[in-house]
């Protein structure tokens, strides 16, 4: 793998060194947030990976009905 190095001020480093966390290189944490756009395969992507607990989805789910119950959230045409 090519490397480069590059010069950069204290603040700048301060910066990139506190959104970096342990075990992550510099090169993970510049490419996390400069790197290529977000697509939707990417997003489908995170969704396939992401782990809930049951307990969240059952949350969730409490939540989605009741908001379906509210006669405020409900249209009539």
């Amino acid at each position: 793998m090519a490397v480069k190095t590059i010069t950069i001020d204290l603040e700048a480093y301060e910066a990139l060194r506190r959104h970096k966390g342990n075990g992550q290189s510099f090169s993970t944490v510049i490419k996390e947030y400069f790197g290529g756009r977000k697509t939707g395969r990417a997003l489908l992507r995170a969704v396939a990976d992401a782990k809930l607990a049951d307990s969240t989805i059952e949350a969730i789910e409490k939540v989605a009905e009741a908001r379906q119950a509210d006669s405020a959230r409900q249209l009539d045409l």
